[in-house]
Formats: C-alpha cells, structure tokens, sequence
C-alpha cells in the first residue's frame, strides 16, 4: 500500500489559481498570502507539493504556455506566412485583452521583473520566450510566402516585437478596440511588405 495521506485538494486547480495571481500581478506582485489564499492552501502544503515561490511560477509558466498561451504554438501550424502571422497578431489581443482574463502576458511581466529576487523567474520566463521565438523562426523557415528577403530569425523577432507591444499595451490599459485596430494595422503592414502573392496564377486555358 502507498504511504502518505492523499493531497486534501486538487493540485491542478491550485496551480491555474496560481497562475491567475501571477497573470494578474506579475512575479513580484504576487505575494505569498496572495498565492496561497487563492490556491486554498498553506504555506506548508504549497511547498510540499509545489516547491517555494520560485519553483511555483516555473510551473505556472508551462501550464500558461500549454493553456491561454497555446495559442502561439498552434499558430505554427498554419501554412502560409499570412495565417501564421495573423493567428499570432490576433491571437495577442485576445490574449492579453479579452474579456475575463487579467490584462498583458504573464511571459511578458516575468521577463521585466527586476528585483534580485526575481532573477530565477526573469531566467525562466526569458528561456520560455526564447523556445518559442526559436520554434517560431524554425518555422518561418519553411514557407514559402515569406516577405521579399526577410530573414526567418529577424522576421520571428519582428512578430514577438509586435505582439510584445500589444501586451505592454493591454497591460496599461489600451481599450480592445484599439489593440484589435493596431494590430490590423500591424498585420497590414507585415503582409504588404510580401509583395505579390507568390502563388501561380490559375489556368483559364
């Protein structure tokens, strides 16, 4: 028979609990009363099951990635540079501005905490946003409807740039309609530099 007394909550409802705090009010932000209280736990039991604060927000990162995050990831299944960067672009504002869910990226707030506290989870969100860019520039790299010589690796940069602003943005408070009316401009912008749509011409003969 397995030892221990099974946990006395659900450990994936406290850790979207934790992720909300995080979202909310950035690494720092967060207190540990604030995590534990929303998690429903102690002290005690968020360190038996989850780590300290650090190892914490380490999880909440994966789980923001692989949950309101996934959104960037199944973007790159998109075939043709237009729906990627589109699926992206919008996929920002629904992210850091919808209806229902705390303002700006988590990502975004991890890589700009600054204390000497938040080193470990400035590393964190930092490598975190690195894969991604990295898995978006793979990517770039095989289609074919990219602008006229743009660079793969300055093109992902490009498009994490814009979707970065829009969560600085969100974050401060930018109305939805107006991040929705920067990013079809951003989004205009981005596919006219293509030129011609490289796609060959149907044949009337």
């Amino acid at each position: 028979m397995p030892g221990g007394r099974p946990r006395a909550f659900d450990a994936d409802a406290a850790l979207d609990a934790a992720l909300e705090v995080f979202w909310r009010h950035g690494y720092e932000g967060a207190s540990l009363a604030d995590l534990t209280g929303a998690m429903g736990i102690n002290k005690p039991s968020m360190y038996a099951a989850f780590g300290n604060k650090e190892d914490l927000f380490a999880k909440v990162l994966a789980r923001y990635a692989g949950g309101p995050g996934s959104f960037a990831e199944a973007a790159l299944a998109a075939p043709t540079f237009a729906e990627l960067a589109e699926r992206l672009i919008l996929g920002s504002v629904e992210l850091t501005a919808g209806r229902g869910t705390p303002r700006g990226c988590l990502s975004v707030k991890g890589v700009h905490a600054c204390g000497p506290g938040a080193e470990r989870a400035r590393r964190d969100a930092t490598a975190v946003r690195k894969a991604a860019e990295t898995a978006l520039r793979r990517r770039l790299g095989q289609l074919d409807d990219l602008p006229a010589g743009a660079d793969p690796a300055i093109l992902a940069r490009l498009l994490h740039t814009i979707t970065d602003g829009i969560a600085v943005q969100a974050a401060s408070g930018a109305p939805r309609a107006e991040l929705e009316r920067v990013a079809a401009t951003a989004l205009g912008l981005v596919l006219e530099a293509r030129g011609p749509d490289p796609s060959p011409a149907p044949d009337h003969t």
